[in-house]
């Protein structure tokens, strides 16, 4: 069978589908890049806010038109949370609960009756991402969240938490870099609660990582502030641990933060980004900021604004407030008006722009390590430094797909977007 897997949404869904694709090698199926001549569509999809849910229909719509004779199967929070709806869209032939998700392509196989072939079919490593396009790698270490910010849909959706065992993790990612992959990043729903259930860490997870695997680029996806303890970053002495990290923020108001229920102030949040400043030149903190969220007053956005620019980032992931039903923040009085999200939303987009042209700036002359992803008509070549800068670099000549060179940053493209790098 010709398998096509679609997702959209978090880093934590990109992993999911992945592993379902290796699984689904495994047993003697074929992934395939182009959906219409696919005999099964596996959708993963998002509820993370309700533009999330828009266009989880509208994919699901999209691969029932253009290929209305395939099987298609349905997981993720949208479908998990709205089962109702989900089952009104026409053309969906199973939809699997989140809660079933790890074993999704057992459950597809027996429910649709698809046959199943030996393992012995797919050689060795043919299930390697990188023969999809793809030079790095997503790892799933856990699952569900234990907190309840108000705002939050995904912790009901994925559950409690549940913690990979470590071994399992530490043998894939070794699978991974035995096929070519020269980069991981470890994902899940709350990543710094690794552990929090089967008396290990999230720092303790990395060490040995660190100690058991050989692979040359280790990333962390979104961490919670609050679950960096005092000797976390001590990690990042090892430089194959990439000096990038993705810290929510949410809201740089303490007010506001307590009515999302969030376990971190900007005080708190200031001192940990001084600190790793300070420890490790040129470390990137990037951030998610939620405009708009009930009862913001124009008092409470002009502090968090001000908090956003002192503490600087050079990208910042803007949600728009969305009311999720069954979230505490559905039920919160005084709504903001949508133009006043739009103006709010505006103000933040200009003040990222002015932020990160800012740090790269601050970037101009250093030398980096990139590892090259891909190569455009035009003969430039994109890719990622340590610190997770996106970098173009014009060299038609060489095949550097999934090489890691030495470079020196020399300019910038339009809008601060990208690196302007040459060899070093």
């Amino acid at each position: 069978m010709q398998i096509h897997l679609k997702t959209l949404g978090c880093r934590l869904n990109e992993a999911e589908i992945e592993s379902w694709g290796k699984k689904f090698q495994e047993k003697g199926h074929k992934i395939i890049s182009n959906a219409e001549n696919a005999d099964i569509l596996i959708i993963n999809t998002c509820a993370v806010t309700q533009e999330a849910v828009k266009k989880s229909r509208q994919i699901i719509r999209r691969a029932h038109r253009s290929n209305p004779m395939a099987k298609i199967i349905v997981s993720g929070c949208y479908s998990t949370l709205d089962k109702k709806n989900i089952k009104e869209i026409p053309g969906i032939d199973l939809v699997i609960d989140n809660s079933e998700k790890d074993d999704l392509v057992n459950i597809s196989l027996r429910k649709l009756n698809l046959k199943i072939m030996p393992s012995i079919s797919t050689e060795p490593g043919e299930a390697s991402i990188y023969k999809r396009g793809r030079n790095r790698a997503f790892i799933k270490i856990q699952d569900g969240c234990r907190h309840k910010c108000a705002f939050c849909i995904v912790t009901v959706a994925r559950g409690n938490e549940r913690s990979r065992n470590e071994n399992e993790i530490i043998n894939e990612i070794n699978k991974y870099h035995q096929q070519g992959i020269k980069e991981i990043i470890l994902t899940g729903v709350h990543v710094g609660g690794y552990g929090s259930d089967i008396k290990s860490s999230l720092f303790k997870l990395i060490k040995n990582i660190l100690t058991e695997t050989s692979i040359p680029r280790i990333r962390l996806a979104s961490v919670e502030p609050w679950d960096l303890n005092d000797n976390f970053f001590s990690l990042f002495n090892n430089k194959r641990l990439m000096p990038h990290i993705h810290l929510p923020l949410q809201s740089g108001c303490d007010s506001v933060l307590k009515r999302m229920a969030r376990r971190c102030k900007t005080l708190d949040f200031k001192k940990i980004t001084d600190e790793v400043r300070t420890k490790i030149p040129n470390f990137n903190i990037t951030t998610d900021i939620i405009v708009g969220f009930p009862g913001e007053s124009n008092d409470e956005w002009k502090k968090s604004y001000k908090f956003i620019k002192e503490t600087g980032f050079s990208h910042i992931h803007i949600f728009t407030y969305s009311e999720r039903k069954g979230t505490a923040a559905a039920s919160y009085a005084n709504p903001i008006s949508n133009n006043i999200k739009k103006e709010r939303s505006k103000q933040l987009h200009d003040l990222t722009r002015n932020m990160r042209e800012k740090i790269l700036k601050n970037e101009l002359g250093n030398i980096h390590s990139v590892l090259w992803e891909s190569r455009d008509s035009n003969g430039k070549w994109y890719g990622y430094t340590e610190n997770y800068l996106r970098s173009e670099m014009l060299n038609s000549a060489l095949d550097l797909e999934n090489q890691i060179s030495k470079v020196k940053i020399i300019d910038f493209s339009h809008n601060f977007e990208n690196c302007i790098v040459k060899p070093v």
